[in-house]
């Protein structure tokens, strides 16, 4: 809600990708005005997939030293996507520069989020080839076919076209 006290405008287009759609699910449920577009992302706790829920009650993140963290998300970096050699190096420079601090926080955030409500104002945007955030787990509004978790990236092009189609 810190954030929903930073926008100005009375009628918001808030989008949010990934961590980022699930606070804007949260924006969207207390500004009925907002509208709210979700990119790779969940809308409730009930579209995580089971490997993901095991983490609550297994919080290995919490504890692991942050340059063991690091070098296991660096490792698992292929299942966020980026298809050209640009892109996961882009990718990789964005985990070594994380704050693994707030990178901790966050994912306890996500774990713990239990929201079981679907907003009126809320489309969601996911594409079919999402490993973290499986296509099947999800009910999306609008598929991208091929794209990863990171479709901004490498699906940049259909997405900016939808999204243009979206606010208007």
């Amino acid at each position: 809600m810190r954030l929903k006290e930073q926008v100005q405008d009375p009628s918001p287009i808030i989008t949010g990708i990934s961590f980022g759609g699930m606070l804007a699910t949260e924006i969207a449920k207390a500004d009925p005005a907002a509208k709210v577009i979700i990119l790779s992302s969940t809308k409730t706790g009930s579209e995580f997939p089971g490997y993901l829920r095991v983490g609550k009650y297994l919080p290995l993140y919490k504890w692991s030293p942050a340059s063991v963290a690091k070098k296991l998300v660096l490792q698992a970096s292929a299942i966020l996507g980026g298809s050209t050699p640009e892109e996961k190096k882009l990718l990789h420079q964005i985990i070594r520069e994380s704050d693994m601090d707030f990178v901790r926080w966050a994912i306890g955030a996500i774990l713990q989020w239990e929201n079981n409500i679907v907003p009126s104002n809320l489309v969601h945007i996911h594409g079919t080839a999402d490993k973290l955030l499986p296509f099947r787990y999800v009910k999306a509004d609008y598929r991208i076919e091929g794209g990863s978790h990171v479709m901004t990236l490498d699906k940049h092009q259909e997405l900016s076209h939808l999204l243009q189609q979206l606010i208007q």
